[in-house]
């Protein structure tokens, strides 16, 4: 057995998306090949290509431009690039196994935001090495299901509250310019809108294992969630933060019967 993975004994928790049932299809829309499978919504999609360290651009298969994206290499040591375009901007990755206020190198993203049809990628090792296979995330935001945006923090335990139009299952939270964790917090661990114990809290960028701390509290909510804590980790005061927030399952998409 994996000890990643399936340690007897130990909890786990994982976040899914459905994506196209497993059926790819070829995407020329940019100038550097991909292949996609794409959500029925339309809002989240799986893109593979192969680096050429050399400024590009790449199909996603989505109908509107993703608001964020995020980029692994799947055959050499690299990072996980992301990208928020309400966040830091085009030029800007923030790196999800990282605490680093981000970087600016034009390699990544190459100062280009994405559109309805296509991202752009600089000649950077982290989303363009060259004869490497990468996967693409792409999340654009869908009214009930997706939204990546931003808000500002108030460093009080009244905290920020942020609508995102329906009620979060997961959300991951990164305030950016500052040197800090990422935490993803979700409707289903123990802790869940309990102040006096705090949310069960995960950090993408480290190997500790999950808290539970009223410092971290947060309010999962029908329309939004709200901040519980003056922690300057995800509310200091005129902080900006980047989120990426999912529903359960778009309605119009429901798989009951």
């Amino acid at each position: 057995a994996d000890v990643k993975v399936n340690t007897s004994g130990e909890d786990y928790a994982s976040w899914n998306w459905r994506a196209n049932g497993g059926t790819t299809s070829a995407n020329a829309v940019g100038d550097l090949a991909s292949v996609v499978q794409v959500d029925p919504s339309g809002g989240f999609s799986i893109v593979t290509y192969t680096g050429t360290e050399s400024a590009t651009t790449v199909g996603h298969g989505l109908s509107s431009a993703p608001q964020c994206i995020i980029v692994k290499c799947r055959d050499f040591d690299r990072n996980w690039a992301g990208l928020f375009v309400n966040g830091p901007g085009n030029g800007k990755s923030m790196i999800l196994n990282s605490t680093s206020d981000g970087d600016i190198a034009s390699g990544y993203w190459n100062n280009t935001d994405p559109t309805s049809t296509l991202f752009s990628i600089g000649g950077g090792t982290e989303t363009n090495k060259s004869g490497k296979l990468f996967v693409a995330y792409c999340f654009a935001n869908i009214e009930g299901y997706i939204k990546a945006g931003i808000y500002t923090g108030n460093a009080d335990d009244d905290g920020t509250f942020v609508y995102t139009g329906f009620r979060p299952a997961m959300m991951i939270l990164r305030e950016y310019g500052a040197v800090d964790d990422w935490g993803i917090y979700d409707d289903k661990r123990l802790g869940y809108n309990l102040s006096s114990a705090g949310n069960a809290l995960l950090y993408p960028n480290t190997t500790q294992d999950e808290e539970n701390q009223a410092s971290r509290a947060i309010d999962i909510l029908s329309n939004g969630f709200k901040l519980r804590t003056s922690n300057a980790t995800f509310n200091a005061g005129s902080g900006t933060y980047i989120y990426l927030a999912m529903a359960h399952n778009p309605f119009q998409y429901a798989t009951a019967r």
